[in-house]
Formats: structure tokens, sequence, C-alpha cells
């Protein structure tokens, strides 16, 4: 399930690409699938481990182009450890709305990108995230939870401060909305719960089988209730 346009960040072969807070690995596997040179950055080394065995695996099973590499790195978006320019492009998905120096972070994101490189940042969406802050404290009032909303055209101003330049904006993942509303309502832990397990088997079933329905549905509604905003950049020469 990817919440950037590839194609929109100029992925390729021998694109020298960080997924900053890569998590389980989703956007870094979609790069190394077309030759970039992937590091995958975090805090948490097990879900690292598991990165990096994919990454091993894919390229031992000849799902990776020749000549693509795959990196994990355990470091902090505070602090990354590479020099100024060192990346053509730069992701950071579903990460700034956990740091609290953002600004910080934003500076170092910009810093690491090679003039004429691109960048993407996403973020939850304000209403779809204000929703779920209203029904439940649970789902952000936790250790490493979400500590602030964003405003789409606020995020922007924090990127382009750094000389960034705004190019595109979209929203994703309009399906997954509803979802989180509904485990924010009844518990966000009461995974069991019937309403949230069928939600639950509607959304595998979408990821798995891709229907030109649910595909056609989810693009309608993502400018009304998108999960998650997309913002892209690039940075002068």
């Amino acid at each position: 399930m990817l919440t950037v346009d590839f194609d929109r960040l100029r992925v390729g072969r021998g694109t020298r690409f960080i997924d900053v807070g890569a998590g389980a690995g989703r956007h870094s596997y979609e790069a190394l699938r077309r030759g970039a040179q992937v590091t995958a950055l975090d805090l948490d080394e097990v879900e690292l481990k598991g990165v990096q065995e994919m990454f091993d695996a894919m390229i031992e099973e000849g799902q990776v182009p020749p000549g693509a590499t795959g990196e994990t790195v355990v470091a902090s978006i505070l602090d990354l450890p590479y020099d100024d320019a060192s990346f053509d492009t730069v992701l950071a998905s579903e990460i700034l709305e956990h740091v609290p120096e953002d600004e910080q972070g934003i500076a170092e994101l910009s810093r690491i990108l090679a003039p004429g490189g691109t960048l993407a940042v996403t973020v939850p969406r304000w209403l779809p995230e204000r929703l779920c802050w209203a029904l439940s404290d649970e789902y952000h009032a936790n250790e490493g939870g979400h500590i602030r909303i964003y405003k789409a055209d606020e995020l922007r101003r924090k990127l382009e401060a750094t000389g960034l330049v705004f190019t595109h904006r979209h929203h994703a993942h309009a399906l997954h909305s509803p979802f989180w509303w509904l485990k924010c309502a009844v518990g966000v832990d009461r995974e069991q719960h019937p309403l949230v397990r069928a939600y639950h088997r509607l959304l595998v079933w979408d990821m798995m089988r891709a229907p030109a329905l649910t595909r056609t549905t989810e693009k309608a509604l993502d400018p009304l209730i998108g999960k998650s905003v997309a913002l892209y950049f690039t940075k002068p020469f």
C-alpha cells in the first residue's frame, strides 16, 4: 500500500533513495524493485531487521534489477548521518506527526537532498485526523503517538522555508479513514470487535485484489476524506 507516486518522485535505476522513518519498509521495497540504491532509515531496530531480510530475499529471488542495493540504518530524523546533498530522492512518510522538533527534522530532510532532487512528505490529513482525536484520546495520547495535526498549507510553508520548491499535492487512502474512525469509536485496541474485523477484511481484500470498483471509489473519495496528504518538492540547483 503506497502513499506516494513513485513516478512523480522519479525513482529508477541508480536513484539514491532514502526512506526516513521507513517502518516496515513498504516504500523502500518499491524503490528497490525500481532499481534504486535504497536506504531504509528508522529508530526501530526490530522493524529494520525484517526490512533487511526482505531486501536480501528480493535480491536473491531476482525481483531486483542489476545494480540495485538495499541497506538499513538505525538513526533519527533529527540527526541524519549523511553529508549534504547525499540523496536524489528523500521520502518521509507518516513520521513528522510523531516528531516534537519537526522543523529540525524538516531541515535535515532538505539538507541531505541533492540539488535537482525530489522530496515527498506525507502526514495524516487534518479532517480525518481531527475526527480520530475527537473520538479517542487513546488514538494519539500514548508514547510515540501523534503529537500534532497538520494543515497542508502549514506543512508546505515549513518545507518551503528551507528553500524547497513545492510542486504537487494529493490525498490518499480514503477507504482507511472510516476504518480508523470506527476503531476510535469502539476502542483502538478492540481488534476483535465484529465491525472492526469486518472492515479490516474488506481492506485486506482490496489490497490483495485491487478491484477496479474500489480503486475508482477511493480515487473519487480521496479529495474528500483521504487519510493522508502527500506533498512533493524539488531542490533548486
